[in-house]
């Protein structure tokens, strides 16, 4: 099994990375590969909305007319068997680097003009670990950011995902120098095994 995950946090090292790596760390545990995508590293343009790559039909994703690092990225992922897509909320909502990578799988997408979009990949039996954090306690923030996992459920989607577990790691931001406490990092590693059986 191959899991890959896909970081939209802008601090390296910090508590939604830790979390990333600690929850690797767990699928590594029972036998897992592992990749992490740190979009902070990444060339991604912004989506035009020209759907040029929603239009020709089929099953596989369709080809942005950009080139950037999206492609590469977008090869990575479609030959995984389970992800972690993981950001923390910024002004309630994933962060703009998620997000701009989030637009860009409209390719996976099948939308001529004059119809209405359907996906290319219908629920399968791929995996998915849904990661976000904030400053708010646990118990706050479960229920008032939770349509941040609904956005990054639709990014799960993408990839025909049908199985999705979720992470909320409250009280992330309380210092400049804030981390995942240890047990945050014991929840992340046994999601993460979770992730990868």
């Amino acid at each position: 099994m191959k899991v890959v995950a896909v970081v939209g946090t802008y601090r390296k090292g910090k508590t939604m990375d830790t979390a990333v790596d600690e929850a690797l760390a767990g699928a590594r545990e029972v036998g897992a590969e592992t990749e992490k995508i740190l979009l902070i590293d990444k060339h991604i343009e912004f989506c035009t909305n020209c759907r040029a790559c929603t239009q020709a039909a089929g099953p596989e994703r369709g080809r942005c007319v950009m080139r950037d690092d999206m492609d590469a990225i977008l090869d990575t992922l479609d030959a995984a068997d389970a992800y972690i897509f993981a950001s923390p909320v910024n002004f309630y909502s994933v962060t703009a680097l998620m997000k701009r990578f989030i637009e860009r799988l409209v390719c996976y997408g099948y939308w001529p003009w004059g119809t209405y979009p359907r996906m290319r990949l219908k629920k399968g039996r791929k995996k998915a670990l849904l990661i976000t954090s904030s400053a708010c306690p646990a118990f706050i923030g479960r229920v008032a950011f939770r349509h941040v996992f609904g956005v990054l459920k639709a990014c799960a989607q993408c990839f025909g995902v049908g199985r999705i577990k979720k992470l909320y790691i409250g009280t992330a931001a309380l210092t400049p120098d804030s981390s995942l406490n240890d047990s945050g990092k014991r929840c992340a590693r046994a999601v993460g095994r979770k992730l990868a059986v």
